[in-house]
């Protein structure tokens, strides 16, 4: 492996573990702010999922830096900020307009269930990523890697073990099921969107740089906005919400802070995923998501004092020791990989001499 070769290499990782962190903000934050605004009086589900995408103005910032990078490496050249083709902006937009469903399904299973349930939905989520990144991407799956999903599903499943009583004060069973049917429903989408993500990538015909990752998740985020955005007008949100903000449990100020961080945690959290599927694959930025569910739950215990059953210790253990095995298998096939291409090198410099 050359210079060049080795550098490419260690940007993708420092690209790959930035947008894990990314990830991991956005997977820990966000269900918790969301959740903060419908504990302390927040009503509007179409709101919240705004949210989700709202924050995408942001990305032309890291895309503004990106643009005057490449407009002084072109030497004066026209250089053009958006640069991907119809066929990419298009796949952008139908997989945009599946996002701003998605938010929707989920905010409403937010609005009615413990953030701690939320175990179940990253459980579906992966076995969900598992089988359509198998269907349309042709994902190769070894035994550490079938081994950590198993593991990881069984340990959100088991957290569904009590769920009934974790049912909120207050809200009625008819509530509560419709908010479990619509968080599943919401991890059922976006398992299909992950791999549909990577299957946009490979069927792009251009060459996927991470600047074009940036243009993407701002396409999809434009468009997922817009989707609940016609739903916040036919709901009436945004005549609600200066009302809204004076009757907040936390204050008026707290509450567009509130609103504010949301949508800043959320719109890291879809560009970490969609940026480990660049440096990595759909399926481990699924089993991303799952390990850090644990990290949810204790901040959910300690932030809303929501209990902490056995079954949730459990699931801690089974989701770490899932994460482990797929670590590990990657890191013999990485070492496999090595010595094939060690010993092709050496196979390739005998026929020369």
């Amino acid at each position: 492996m050359d210079k060049e070769q080795q550098r490419d290499a260690a940007m993708k990782r420092a690209l790959l573990i930035f947008n894990c962190v990314l990830l991991a903000i956005g997977n820990c934050g966000g269900p918790l702010v969301m959740r903060l605004y419908f504990v302390h009086g927040g009503k509007r589900v179409w709101l919240s999922s705004w949210l989700e995408t709202g924050g995408w103005p942001i990305i032309f910032i890291p895309l503004a830096i990106s643009y005057f990078h490449r407009r002084r490496a072109a030497a004066g050249e026209s250089t053009t900020l958006i640069f991907m083709k119809p066929r990419l902006f298009l796949a952008a937009t139908v997989i945009g307009v599946i996002t701003g469903f998605d938010d929707y399904l989920y905010a409403y299973g937010v609005a009615r269930l413990p953030v701690s349930t939320s175990a179940l939905i990253i459980a579906c989520q992966l076995a969900f990523t598992a089988v359509f990144a198998y269907l349309l991407v042709k994902q190769k799956f070894t035994s550490y890697s079938i081994n950590a999903v198993v593991l990881m599903t069984i340990g959100g499943a088991v957290l569904a073990l009590h769920t009934s009583g974790d049912r909120p004060a207050g809200e009625s069973t008819k509530a509560y099921v419709a908010g479990f049917l619509m968080t599943v429903a919401a991890a059922l989408l976006y398992g299909f969107v992950l791999p549909l993500v990577e299957l946009t990538y490979k069927k792009a015909k251009q060459q996927i740089t991470y600047t074009l990752v940036l243009e993407i998740q701002l396409v999809m985020s434009l468009f997922a906005t817009l989707v609940c955005t016609v739903g916040m007008l036919i709901n009436n949100d945004f005549q609600v919400i200066p009302r809204e903000a004076r009757e907040f449990g936390l204050g008026e100020t707290k509450y567009y802070v509130v609103l504010a961080f949301s949508a800043i945690i959320w719109q890291g959290f879809f560009l970490g995923a969609i940026g480990v599927i660049f440096c990595s694959s759909s399926l481990f930025s699924g089993i991303v998501i799952a390990v850090l569910l644990p990290v949810t739950e204790i901040l959910a215990v300690v932030i809303f004092s929501e209990k902490f059953q056995a079954e949730k210790g459990v699931s801690l253990a089974l989701n770490l020791w899932g994460f482990v095995s797929y670590f590990y298998g990657e890191i013999k096939h990485d070492k496999k990989r090595k010595l094939e291409l060690q010993n092709a090198e050496s196979a390739c410099q005998i026929t020369s001499v």
